[in-house]
């Protein structure tokens, strides 16, 4: 079975493993395990922040970010499908009282316009908007890349009216490298980033936040209180470092993947946007071929192949290190013919 449901489907290879085994390790909660230090200093200084805090996983280190940034019945501006939006149990109201304004983007991105028009001071009546956070690469719109200067722009506009800034950098490195920028580049206009460890990176858990020491010190509160603090996590701290020597460069192989999957699928008849397959994702329009997703997913792992849904009539497939060209020689084959009943292909 190929599984392209996920990069989190990924699996530490046998070098990461040997890393994790000689990992040295303390108590992490102290602050004494030498790897996670390693880790957290080695993000900072990537991400362009003053201090890291490693985290057990990033829809933690969001959570921490909205915290910490804002205040209790203000307002968190996000895209309407972002990962925090969608997919963190409305976490932006549970754990820091915030209420959530949802804005259509364009294939996940929003305007500085967009901010302007808005934005609120706050009254009697009104919440004061505290957060704008963005997502980059962007999950639900099929892991598209920000331009760097819109990036900027939004951070930048936020700051010029008195509005924190998160970016969920889950995928940040995909988004660099796609870019050819480096990820400083992408990160250091935020007041705090998060980026996952356990996706592209192949890590089998962790993630950090990054941002100033003063933010970053709540952060290590907010990490307690959330119960995230552990103990000899170097373990899994070493893999991170691990992947940081190994596994950055390479996820330009995983977008070149893609982009050989989606222009295979859509030669073959495949209803495929080609224009979304900016880093390792490919999406599939189920409901231009007549099919549910149920139905859809029956037949393409009846065929060998595992994708996953990704919102109402579309499925993704998504490339990691776990997946190589023989892989995709395979899905490009397999899929097209599992669907043959119902598409238009050759």
């Amino acid at each position: 079975m190929i599984d392209l449901r996920s990069d989190t489907q990924t699996r530490p290879t046998p070098a990461m493993r040997q890393a994790m085994a000689n990992a040295e390790v303390g108590d992490e909660q102290e602050r004494e395990d030498p790897t996670v230090l390693e880790l957290e200093r080695r993000v900072a200084a990537l991400l362009g922040q003053e201090e890291a805090v490693f985290l057990p996983t990033a829809t933690m280190g969001n959570q921490i970010a909205l915290t910490i940034l804002g205040e209790r019945g203000t307002e968190l501006v996000v895209e309407e499908r972002a990962h925090i939006m969608v997919s963190e149990l409305g976490g932006a109201a549970a754990h820091a009282g915030l209420q959530t304004r949802p804005l259509p983007g364009r294939v996940g991105r929003l305007s500085p316009e967009q901010i302007h028009a808005i934005a609120r001071p706050g009254s009697f009546h009104t919440p004061r908007t505290s957060i704008v956070a963005v997502e980059n690469t962007h999950n639900t719109s099929g892991g598209t890349v920000w331009p760097p200067d819109e990036l900027r722009a939004i951070a930048d506009t936020a700051h010029e009216l008195g509005i924190r800034a998160h970016l969920d950098g889950a995928r940040l490195l995909n988004a660099a490298v796609a870019c050819g920028v480096p990820a400083a580049e992408l990160a250091a206009p935020f007041d705090t980033v998060t980026l996952c460890l356990s996706k592209g990176l192949g890590c089998p858990l962790g993630a950090l936040i990054a941002g100033s020491r003063d933010l970053m010190h709540r952060a290590r509160v907010e990490k307690h209180r959330f119960g995230g603090a552990m103990r000899q996590a170097g373990i899994v701290a070493a893999a991170g470092v691990h992947a940081l020597d190994h596994h950055v460069e390479r996820l330009a192989d995983d977008h070149a993947r893609a982009r050989r999957l989606a222009e295979g699928w859509a030669e073959r008849g495949l209803p495929v946007d080609l224009e979304r397959v900016q880093s390792n994702f490919v999406q599939l329009d189920v409901d231009a071929l007549g099919l549910s997703i149920p139905e859809a997913l029956e037949r393409i792992a009846a065929a060998g192949v595992r994708l996953s849904p990704t919102g109402p009539g579309r499925l993704r497939a998504v490339l990691h290190l776990d997946v190589d060209d023989v892989d995709v020689d395979t899905a490009i084959a397999a899929v097209p013919g599992a669907l043959a009943e119902v598409a238009s292909v050759r």
